[in-house]
């Protein structure tokens, strides 16, 4: 089976790679590295089944005849989507747009990948995926949930139009090795700062709450969610939920428990609870996470203390 994966250098699509090509079926990755990393990929270059094409999304795609489009490319990270916001919105709606155009041309399953992030500042908890949400549009953040919607709402549209087959994965946050150094979020940063014996940031009192998923788990997820028939968007992260700060003490006192804590005023829009209900994925994929925060923190420190020397 033939696969195109945009966004196949970043930490999820690069993994989905790494599944696709070990089950031995042929993949085009597409990506500018506006976010993705070359070493990510670079394992793949000498293996037949795989292709790297230069290639934003933003501008129409190669015409490739693919049974499966897998469209990852979006920053995910609010460091990163927030440092142009409208390249971020061009990135939802225009690439997310062209990949299905592509897809309705050559007939090809497409799974979008859409973001816990749509529920915004969620009045809701656990967050199921009947909740619509509470998003404020003229947040900085904004940007990329507003973005996640409408290229969802561009899903349907086509579906609905032109039957075409989607899949709409609304990915919880997620970590695992090659995560960005520079990528923003909690974990990266608790584990870089830690590594390098700098204050831990913690933004607020540390009292709000994520879930972390480990990158493997959530491949798995999607591959299920790509392998199933089901049309509707469904929550894909894990269920058990953590406090910033305990996170950041878990992380500390794995890497250095000499460091300590700069506190910052907690960022506008930022969700003070996020974590999904999973029963859908359960009952529909039988699908849920099988690593734990401390497995998963284990390979990930691992990853960053291999590789941090290279960007100090």
């Amino acid at each position: 089976m033939k696969n195109i994966v945009t966004g196949g250098a970043g930490l999820i699509g690069s993994h989905l790679i790494d599944k696709l090509i070990n089950s031995n079926e042929e993949v085009i990755c597409l990506d500018n590295f506006a976010t993705g990393n070359y070493a990510n990929i670079k394992h793949h270059l000498s293996n037949p089944n795989f292709k790297f094409i230069y290639h934003d999304v933003t501008n129409k795609p190669p015409n490739i005849n693919c049974q499966r489009i897998w469209h990852m490319a979006c920053p995910a990270s609010p460091t990163k989507y927030q440092i142009n916001p409208i390249e971020t919105m061009k990135i939802c709606f225009i690439g997310t747009y062209n990949m299905l155009e592509l897809a309705f041309k050559h007939n090809s399953q497409f799974l979008l990948a859409s973001t816990s992030e749509i529920y915004g500042n969620p009045k809701v908890h656990p967050q199921d995926e009947e909740y619509e949400g509470s998003v404020n549009t003229s947040s900085i953040r904004a940007c990329y949930e507003e973005g996640k919607r409408i290229a969802e709402t561009l899903c349907f549209d086509f579906n609905r139009k032109y039957d075409l087959d989607i899949r709409i994965a609304r990915i919880f946050n997620t970590y695992g090795p090659r995560m960005d150094i520079e990528d923003g979020r909690v974990i990266s940063n608790f584990i870089v700062q830690s590594l390098r014996s700098k204050a831990i940031t913690i933004y607020g009192d540390g009292s709000q709450t994520r879930s972390f998923c480990y990158v493997d788990d959530m491949v798995s997820g999607i591959i299920n969610l790509m392998n199933s028939n089901y049309q509707r968007p469904i929550n894909l992260g894990h269920d058990k939920e953590y406090k910033i700060l305990d996170l950041a003490d878990k992380i500390r006192y794995k890497i250095n428990s000499n460091v300590n804590y700069k506190i910052f005023e907690l960022p506008e829009g930022d969700p003070l609870r996020r974590n999904p209900s999973i029963e859908l994925a359960k009952q529909i994929l039988n699908w849920e996470p099988k690593f734990g925060l401390n497995e998963g923190l284990d390979k990930t420190i691992k990853f960053f203390k291999n590789n941090l020397n290279r960007v100090v």
